[in-house]
């Protein structure tokens, strides 16, 4: 390598031009710095790269145009398991299968006309035999006059990457729910079995197709929108789309999808989870009509207390329209301590799926003050995660009615009983004195018949 590098000097010395022409100027070899100062600064650089090659943690090598190694670091060295001197001035067609050579070449003249070649696939066969995996990134190595006389190449181990690749396109392939892989401009690059289930197409008709083939131009749009959140945000959720099945039927679906990353963490398409929604939208459709249907009042609200759904009943209890209670806060229909009741109630909701007979009193759009029982349920999402409540009103006027009529028998009825008693207290004491006259009157006849035996005695 020293004596190449020596040649390589001679030749920019010795090529160099006598005199240049810059505005009417001859600039004469007097003006240039000495030869020594150049040669110094050269070596200083050429020191301070093989320095950075040497020290790389990345496998390293610097060829000639020709694929012959000139240079490698100990990561290379160790990568391959060969000594430097087993690779130094021999030529990586050596280590590489005739194909990948060509790859390689092709990489040389990319390196060339462009500067620079990114992730060409190399698969070098190391001294115990082992085909390696690895990706090639490869910068022009310039000589002082800008010419490209080589190649910076550094290695990727892929043996790591590709055990995750394979891991994830078995979690893929396995996947029970549909799942696809498609680059940023939505082209489909791979789908396991449950997607062609789930549309009745064969694999041909799928892979390398765009998804707009599937989508509505409307929910294309959606899908482009979740992609541009997969770049900024890394994920996307419950995205709705409708593809259409080889059939025609269209088939309601939520889309969840991530990024696809590439080696340097760069994304570069999504992993999208379609889940099927028709046997949800039949369960939605069929609580939506029992919502509907309910003889009493029935609403539905998210975790704040927000009204998203209510039914007939509520705006007959209530006296408000449709449009004055949907999206509106319970709150604005309560008091401030029921506020903190209702929240209590949610929280309830949240943790135990269920909370019953909470008293609120709302206000009717007539300003009376309308006493209730609410019992709520738990409103999950397809994932079962609690997303709000479904509270079920219970219009207590009627029993507070006959609960004060209860109170006002059971008063006039303890009246009753005081004056029963009052009565019953005459009566007892009048049979007391007649039991007492009684028994003076039986005294007396005793009295009177021993004063006629007495009298008869005499």
């Amino acid at each position: 390598m020293t004596k190449r590098r020596g040649t390589l000097e001679h030749n920019r010395l010795s090529t160099r031009a006598p005199e240049t022409v810059s505005n009417k100027r001859v600039v004469t070899d007097g003006d240039r710095p000495p030869a020594t100062a150049i040669a110094d600064l050269d070596k200083a650089a050429r020191a301070y790269s093989e320095s950075l090659i040497k020290n790389a943690p990345d496998p390293v090598f610097v060829s000639d145009l020709e694929g012959k190694i000139l240079q490698v670091n100990d990561a290379a060295s160790e990568l391959l398991g060969f000594r430097p001197d087993e690779l130094i001035e021999q030529s990586l067609s050596r280590f590489i299968s005739p194909d990948e050579t060509r790859e390689f070449l092709a990489a040389l003249r990319e390196v060339v006309e462009k500067g620079v070649t990114r992730n060409a696939r190399l698969n070098p066969r190391s001294a115990s035999g082992e085909v390696i995996p690895t990706t090639l990134n490869a910068s022009a190595l310039r000589d002082q006059d800008g010419k490209v006389i080589g190649a910076i190449g550094i290695l990727r181990d892929m043996r790591e990457l590709d055990k995750a690749r394979a891991y994830a396109e078995s979690l893929i392939k396995n996947a029970p729910d549909p799942v696809f892989v498609s680059d940023l401009e939505g082209k489909i690059l791979q789908a396991n079995e449950a997607v062609y289930k789930l549309l009745g197409f064969r694999p041909d008709e799928v892979i390398e197709q765009s998804v707009s083939r599937f989508i509505s131009p409307e929910e294309t749009r959606e899908f482009t929108a979740a992609l541009r959140e997969v770049v900024e945000k890394g994920v996307t959720r419950n995205a709705r789309l409708n593809p259409r099945s080889a059939t025609g039927e269209v088939i309601p679906t939520s889309l969840n999808a991530s990024a696809l990353r590439d080696q340097d963490g760069k994304v570069i398409g999504a992993i999208g989870v379609l889940r099927d929604m028709r046997e949800l939208d039949k369960a939605r459709a069929y609580a939506e009509s029992l919502i509907k249907n309910a003889p009493d009042p029935v609403f539905v609200s998210d975790l704040e207390g927000k009204i998203l759904q209510a039914n007939d009943a509520v705006f007959s209890l209530l006296g408000f329209r449709l449009d004055e209670l949907i999206e509106q806060s319970l709150l604005r229909f309560i008091s401030p301590e029921e506020v903190r009741e209702f929240t209590a109630a949610l929280r309830e909701v949240v943790k135990k799926g269920v909370s019953r007979n909470v008293r609120l009193n709302p206000r009717s759009a007539t300003g009376e003050v309308i006493p209730t029982t609410l019992n709520a349920s738990a409103l999950r999402d397809p994932d079962g995660k609690v997303i709000g409540a479904i509270g079920i009103l219970r219009d207590m006027r009627e029993y507070e009615q006959v609960v004060r009529d209860l109170e006002k028998s059971k008063g006039e009825l303890q009246e009753k009983i005081l004056d029963l008693e009052k009565f019953e207290e005459v009566v007892v004491g009048r049979e007391l004195k007649m039991i007492a006259l009684e028994k003076e009157l039986e005294s007396l006849r005793r009295e009177i018949e021993r004063f006629r035996a007495d009298r008869v005695g005499q």
